[in-house]
């Protein structure tokens, strides 16, 4: 579609928009700015480190911040471009009006297997070889790709999606609009025993996973259900492939873990904690509101509102930054130690 037009699926564009159609190209697809090609549209952001790539892109158009320079050096080199407070979020509206989503149409496919005491909502599809389980809900507007599995009394409320291959397992309920991709295992049985002097004794998991609306679960994670009540995740939670969350654990909105995350039993969310990748969680721990991990940090105990920790055990983030540019000088010190030692023998 031509440039113009590609500015009327952008929400953030208004009258009021600078801009510069140039010769308003046809657009056919996207690309990073430093690889983007003719016919192509790239974005660019205040402090990227990608402002020099303006100059050499081979693309046809750019999304650009508020920034005359830029715009510009755009209008120079003869590239189409409008200016946005949020260029990345406009790409990403352009990226859904470039390449309309194909939904399957709704109807069952001839080799799905459904409990007959299961119910299913208007203008469902189900894939082939899924399989639906007794009394399992399924909200209008469901998309189950083939060979998902529900077992029994899994709820879907309405405009789910669950990608091929995941299994929803006994009792999980899904918010609407809920996102689950494939491999993913929700509601599996919790990591509970009890030693005996035999032995251990398995602890029967009979709670349940809540996902609550609009929660995406990437490839291959997985979300435990407890001995006794809930294991849930609060709305608007994005979960990347690889993730462990274990028994018990809670949520709260809009929660970004990003891959190979732990969770550990029991443990407390609060809203809008990010967690970085490889980021350990353990029993029991805290994390309080809008609270951020960076990777790989290890976190045993609390961490309050607000704070950024890093580090094994997990540390505010200027300690550690301090105690990282310490850790080169150690050998260093440690020969200034032995000298004062030896000087003073």
């Amino acid at each position: 579609m031509r440039f113009s037009s590609l500015l009327s699926h952008l929400s953030a564009v208004d009258a009021a928009s600078p801009r510069h159609l140039g010769s308003d190209p046809e657009i056919h697809g996207a690309q990073a700015i430093d690889l983007a090609g003719e016919g192509q549209l790239c974005f660019l952001e205040s402090g990227s480190g990608l402002t020099a790539a303006l100059a050499e892109t081979g693309g046809s158009a750019v999304l650009l911040p508020c920034d005359e320079p830029l715009q510009q050096q755009a209008t120079e080199r003869g590239l189409a471009w409008v200016a946005l407070k949020d260029p990345r979020l406009a790409f990403a509206e352009a990226l859904d009006a470039l390449h309309p989503r194909v939904r399957p149409q709704p109807g069952i496919h001839p080799t799905a297997v459904i409990d007959p005491s299961a119910r299913i909502g208007a203008g469902v599809h189900v894939g082939a070889h899924a399989v639906v389980g007794a009394a399992a809900v399924i909200g209008d507007g469901c998309i189950l790709h083939p060979g998902v599995v529900l077992y029994h009394d899994v709820q879907l409320a309405e405009g789910c999606e669950v990608h091929a291959q995941a299994v929803l397992q006994p009792g999980s309920r899904l918010g609407r609009g809920c996102v689950v991709h494939s491999g993913a295992v929700i509601g599996s049985e919790g990591f509970g025993f009890v030693p005996t002097s035999s032995g251990w004794r398995k602890m029967p998991q009979t709670g349940q996973v809540v996902l609550e609306d609009g929660v995406e679960v990437g490839c291959g994670s997985t979300i435990d259900r407890p001995s006794v009540g809930e294991t849930r995740i609060g709305a608007d939670t994005k979960i990347d492939n690889l993730v462990h969350i274990g028994h018990g654990v809670t949520t709260g909105r809009g929660c970004a873990l990003a891959a190979q995350v732990g969770i550990a039993g029991g443990a407390r969310l609060g809203n809008g904690v990010i967690l970085a990748g490889q980021v350990g969680v353990a029993n029991r721990a805290t994390i309080g509101d809008r609270a951020i991990a960076s990777s790989k940090s290890g976190i045993h105990g609390e961490v309050a509102a607000g704070e950024v920790v890093s580090g094994y055990p997990a540390i505010p983030n200027r300690l550690w930054l301090r105690c990282s540019a310490a850790f080169n000088k150690l050998p260093e010190m440690a020969r200034t130690l032995r000298k004062l030692q030896a000087a003073q023998d």
